[in-house]
This record gives C-alpha cells, sequence and structure tokens, in this order.
C-alpha cells in the first residue's frame, strides 16, 4: 500500500435536500489511531459507513486499502475492513450466540446459518471475546445481552477476519461510568498495539478519548471543523466551534475533559 489506508477527497453525501457530507477531505494511514468528535447531527456516522464502504459519497473520491470506492467488488474488500455500529447489531438474529456472530465474520456473514466452524476460528473467536472483557459471553444469545456486551462482542467480531482498518461508531453509547472506563482502558491497549490496524472511533464526548490514540477529526453539520495531531484540534476554539458553545478543554496526563464556560 502507499501508506494511506483511507483517503477521501471532496467527498459529500446528499440524501434528497439533506446534505449530510460537504466537501470532506481526510486521510488515515497504517499506524493511525482516530476519534471523529462532533454533535448529534454533524455526519459522523455518515463518514464511518462510507469508510466502511457501506455507503457510496454522492460525489468527491474515496480510496480503502488501495481500491477506489465504485471500481471494484466492494464485497472482496470489506472483509478487510472491520465495522461494528448500531446498525449493524440491529440486523443480529436474536438467537444468534455471541460466539457464533464473532466466528461468521471471517466469512463475511452475520450471524451462523448451521455452519461447523473448526477449532482455529473457535480458538480465536474464544481470545477475542476475552481480550474484550466478553468471554463468558461465547454461549448467550445476542438477543439477551446488555448494551454493553453487544458493544464487546461487536468489537471481537470487527477483528475476527484481522482487518487493516478497524472502524468504531460510538463503542461508548449506553454504557456506564465503569463499562465506559474498561472500553476506554481496552482501546488504549488496541492502539498501543502495533500489530493493530489502522483505527477510527466516533464519539460524542471528548472524555472517551483513549489514551495512545493520536489524531482527531472534528465535524460539524457535515463539514470539516478541525482535522490533524490530537493536541492541535483538541482546542478550545475548535471544540467550542465543532458543538456551538463556549467549551473549557482541558488535559489530565493522557485524558481529556471539556465542559461549558
Amino acid at each position: 500500500m502507499n501508506g494511506h489506508v483511507l483517503r477521501m477527497s471532496g467527498v459529500g453525501v446528499r440524501r434528497g435536500d439533506a446534505e449530510l457530507l460537504h466537501g470532506i477531505d481526510w486521510a488515515v494511514e497504517e499506524d493511525d489511531r482516530w476519534v471523529v468528535l462532533g454533535p448529534n447531527g454533524a455526519g459522523k456516522t455518515t463518514l464511518l459507513r462510507v469508510a466502511a464502504t457501506q455507503l457510496f459519497p454522492t460525489e468527491g473520491a474515496v480510496e480503502v486499502l488501495d481500491e477506489r470506492l465504485g471500481s471494484g467488488d466492494v464485497f472482496e474488500l470489506r472483509p478487510l475492513i472491520g465495522f461494528a455500529s448500531a446498525a449493524v447489531a440491529g440486523q443480529v438474529p436474536d438467537a444468534t450466540r455471541a460466539v457464533d456472530l464473532v466466528i461468521s465474520a471471517a466469512y463475511g456473514y452475520l450471524g451462523t446459518w448451521g455452519e461447523e466452524y473448526g477449532t482455529p476460528d473457535h480458538q480465536r473467536a474464544g481470545a477475542l471475546l476475552d481480550q474484550w472483557g466478553a468471554a463468558h459471553l461465547a454461549d448467550r444469545e445476542f438477543g439477551t445481552l446488555s448494551e454493553g456486551e453487544r458493544k464487546r462482542v461487536q468489537i471481537a467480531r470487527a477483528l475476527m477476519a484481522d482487518p487493516e482498518l478497524l472502524l468504531l461508531d460510538e463503542p461508548a453509547a449506553g454504557l456506564d461510568l465503569g463499562g465506559r472506563e474498561d472500553l476506554v482502558r481496552r482501546l488504549s491497549a488496541l492502539a498501543g498495539d502495533i500489530d493493530a490496524p489502522a483505527l477510527a472511533v466516533v464519539t460524542h464526548h471528548v472524555e472517551e478519548i483513549p489514551p495512545g490514540f493520536t489524531h482527531g477529526l472534528l465535524l460539524r453539520a457535515g463539514r470539516v471543523v478541525a482535522a490533524g495531531p490530537l493536541e492541535s484540534v483538541m482546542t478550545p476554539d475548535t471544540l467550542s466551534e465543532t458543538f456551538g458553545l463556549p467549551l473549557k478543554v482541558e488535559r489530565d496526563g493522557d485524558r481529556w475533559t471539556a465542559r461549558a464556560v
């Protein structure tokens, strides 16, 4: 590859009269760990769906893993992209066992259709569930899991095929304080793993930025407010513009906080 796992140039997405994204330029390199920040309706989920090849842009160009979106077979590309979102979770049949949901990602399926999986598949799925604190959920049906448990299983699934790009849409949404801090710790460990894929995580809250993340993309109303190394974009001016109110931004070690002035 040329070093860029993902490159967007002038990307826009329209749905009827609604402009969801406009003029997005974004480049993600192999060792980058990005956080995508913005208020509700900023276009964060739409951006991640485009990056995951789940949604084609109305205008502009997207290259994912050196493939131009729209010029090749996305079904060959998608196994190389780990993607976890509420939309994906909503498509999982309730009766699907957590371990089957994880394993099926290696074959491009969402859940099981009666296939028999081998020992190596079960071993890898078990190791990933353990890595995300969900080993005890392996035999549970997805429909019985809490929101936090579903998030952990989904991340394990997103990593099953050993992707080159990992995209997580609001992985901490709906978690209590303990669950959020545990997830932040595990994401931080992933960010520090030199063998981990390039990573982009969407969130509304600066408190959820894991230590070890390197870059930030700030969105408002479908447009980029700022993008670059985390220290350069996490300023009171840029965050205040992003969220539409005056904010005080503080850093304590490797963690960030923001509150209204």
